[in-house]
């Protein structure tokens, strides 16, 4: 299993898919890198010998911001919002969607499972036999 900057990618897939297991790397980013690192474009992880692992992590460290300086940034960013006080800050905080997206109905992914809201009622008591 080839690691590449920190992250083991599948060695069964072809390079431009298993580049995608990096946090950061979309389809198109790992084409781009292939080209720049001159790796063949469907060839499997398991098939890449040293020197392509070692160019196609050299394009990535040079050229693109991926897994935990990315998370930090997109934390930071995320946080600064918040700090400010803008709405999408607000919605950050109040766990609601930010994109402007309906909540009346839907949005359970965001706003997590249903919490009933309703009038609390007595039990009717049983009475006794004979009374």
């Amino acid at each position: 299993m080839p690691r590449i900057v920190g992250v083991d990618i599948p060695k069964e897939k072809r390079i431009e898919v298993a580049l995608t297991y990096i946090y950061g790397i979309g389809p198109k980013t790992a084409l781009n890198i292939l080209k720049n690192s001159n790796v063949k474009v469907g060839t499997r992880a398991k098939d890449l010998n040293e020197d392509d692992v070692s160019r196609i992590t050299g394009v990535i460290q040079k050229e693109y911001k991926v897994e935990g300086d990315l998370r930090r940034e997109v934390t930071a960013n995320i946080k600064r919002l918040m700090d400010i006080g803008s709405y999408r800050g607000f919605r950050h905080r109040r766990s609601l969607p930010v994109r402007g997206q309906r909540t009346k109905t839907n949005a359970r992914t965001r706003k997590g499972p249903r919490k009933t809201v309703g009038v609390v009622r007595e039990r009717p008591t049983k009475k006794p036999v004979g009374a």
